[in-house]
């Protein structure tokens, strides 16, 4: 019941008069500006708080990428490093087997030789037998008695090895020092085999590992094949003894992987291994050391997200101030540039609202006179279009009257509009500039030129004709071309035209002169050509026309006087108008 009469009343208030129309206005017309201040601020506070939990989230992607790709790169250039060493020492003893007195077997010139090519290196050589005893130590003067290797595992491999072996850590009886060993098995001429050994002290790598960027709590060692500490930049972890930590069996690992030690401490491990020796480069710290920075990070973004989300209420409180009038503003000037009124620039304290006043005012300008050019454009091309269209209308009418067969009609109709497309295609090239002669003559008579360049010439200075100009003087050389072939210069294989012109007295004078050794009868009937010659070029350029048939060819001499040829821009102004500028 009380159910029924709620929606009764809601029903009743919806249907009184006007309640849409308040509705409407309510949310569509204007609103009061503390509602924009809010709204503005809530725009800046909420994806400010968007941005900071993001960056905390990318923060803490991030510095578990760089810490696993320094300590990559970090072990990568441990690994590269010695595997450089042990390279220079294989290839030391292979430069050593090359020795002279080694095959002769005169170790006593041979140690001497080892000795000093191995002095201030850190790195001993030594010779053993095929039972794995000592013949020679550079450790030890020469002769000084000698027992067997302190390494005889990895001695006994490199006999069955042809290329180098590179043996652990161990401790060796002479030099008593954590040591390791470059083996190469030497098969001479004739004898048993012997086996050429380069040994070298493991703390002598720890130069090695202290020229790589170890800081922040990370340390790295270097570990042989059976998990022996060969150096460390670590005082925890002594050259001889079992690494500290877990680390994996063989194979080289890409990445970071957590490890413990014996008292259950968690460390971040970074494992390479050399495929040159089978030792390990191992770059470590502890979990916590490495976690320290990003919580670091992590509580200056809290700090800076929440000093960024109250400079932002406060920037939001004071722009909203500054914006609001200068927007309405700019709205009424957009209102204005609309109906193609004129707009002034205003300067506004917001230098984006006064940049924006700036370009309405710079649009309206463009405006009108981009509308003033599409008017004098259209003007422009509504005029060359009657002017095209009469030419046109003119060629059909005179080449149906001399055409014997619609064929004949087809085919002479056709090649004028080519001409006279030619030339409309250099007046649109040219613009209000116009068209160079020497363009325009050899466009219209390269279709009928012969391949032999001798059977013409051109010889004239530049001179620069106006558009419409252009297109009469076009169409006519068109006309003397196309009856050249038929007929004059270009219907035989001897024929010769002579093309040139020059200025003279502001009158261009331009020379059409054909030479054919066996000229045929000249017809007496009056042509297409005829009346462009004499109506168009005659009568529209004011031209004196010359046409006269000598025995060996065709002469047309046309004299123009040169201000009905030039471009309207290149026609110097009436008097009366520079007296007025």
């Amino acid at each position: 019941m009380h159910s029924k009469n709620r929606v009764t009343n809601k029903d009743r208030i919806e249907n009184e008069p006007g309640f849409a129309e308040r509705l409407r206005s309510a949310l569509s017309g204007p609103k009061p500006i503390s509602l924009y201040l809010l709204l503005l601020i809530a725009v800046t506070v909420i994806p400010a708080i968007g941005v900071s939990v993001v960056l905390l989230q990318r923060n803490n992607e991030a510095q578990n990428e760089v810490v696993t790709t320094l300590a990559e790169a970090m072990a990568g250039s441990i690994v590269e490093a010695i595997d450089r060493e042990l390279s220079g020492m294989a290839t030391t003893l292979r430069v050593l087997s090359t020795t002279p007195s080694l095959s002769d077997s005169d170790l006593e010139d041979f140690y001497e030789r080892s000795r000093l090519a191995l002095a201030g290196t850190g790195t001993y050589f030594l010779l053993l037998d095929e039972n794995l005893n000592q013949l020679l130590n550079t450790r030890v003067p020469f002769g000084t008695p000698l027992g067997p290797t302190s390494d005889p595992e990895s001695a006994r491999a490199a006999l069955q090895n042809p290329g180098k072996t590179v043996s652990g850590v161990f401790f060796g009886k002479t030099s008593q020092n954590w040591v390791f060993n470059v083996l190469l098995p030497y098969v001479p001429d004739s004898g048993p085999s012997r086996l050429m050994v380069m040994t070298r002290n493991a703390s002598s790598l720890a130069d090695t590992l202290s020229q790589q960027i170890l800081r922040g709590g990370w340390n790295a060692s270097l570990v042989d094949q059976n998990g022996l500490v060969i150096a460390s930049s670590s005082q925890d972890s002594k050259i001889g003894e079992k690494f500290f930590l877990d680390i994996g069996g063989a194979g080289r690992y890409r990445g970071a992987r957590p490890a413990e030690d014996a008292k259950g401490d968690t460390y971040i491990a970074i494992v390479d291994e050399s495929i040159y020796s089978g030792w390990k480069a191992v770059v470590w710290a502890s979990t916590d050391t490495v976690e320290e920075p990003m919580r670091r990070s992590l509580r200056m973004l809290i700090i800076g997200g929440i000093l960024v989300i109250t400079i932002g209420t406060l920037a939001a409180w004071l722009l909203g101030r500054q914006i609001a009038g200068p927007v309405r503003r700019l709205a009424r000037d957009a209102r204005r540039l609309g109906a193609g009124e004129t707009v002034q620039a205003i300067e506004y304290p917001i230098a984006e609202v006064a940049t924006v006043s700036t370009a309405l005012s710079e649009a309206a300008i463009d405006r009108q006179q981009a509308e003033n050019e599409i008017r004098l454009l259209m003007r422009e091309v509504a005029h060359r279009s009657k002017n095209q269209l009469t030419v046109v209308a003119s060629m059909a009418k005179q080449t149906a009257r001399n055409a014997r067969s619609f064929a004949a009609f087809h085919d002479t109709f056709q090649k004028r509009l080519y001409g006279l497309a030619r030339s409309t295609d250099l007046l649109i090239a040219g613009g209000a500039a116009g068209v160079e002669l020497r363009e325009l003559l050899s466009a219209q008579i390269n279709p009928f030129r012969p391949e032999d360049p001798k059977r013409m010439t051109m010889e004239g200075p530049r001179f620069r004709l106006g558009n419409q100009p252009a297109q009469t003087i076009g169409l006519a050389i068109h006309e003397l071309a196309t009856n050249a072939s038929k007929y004059g210069a270009f219907a035989s294989d001897t024929g010769s035209l002579d093309l040139s012109w020059k200025v003279e007295d502001d009158t261009l004078k331009l020379v059409w002169r054909e030479r054919v050794p066996r000229l045929r009868r000249r017809t007496g009937r009056r042509g297409f050509g005829t009346e462009i010659i004499e109506r168009m070029v005659g009568g529209t350029l004011d031209a004196d026309i010359s046409r006269v048939f000598h025995r060996d060819g065709l002469e047309c001499i046309f004299a123009i006087p040169v201000e009905r040829l030039v471009p309207e821009s290149a026609k110097p102004k009436h008097p009366d108008d520079a007296n007025a500028d």
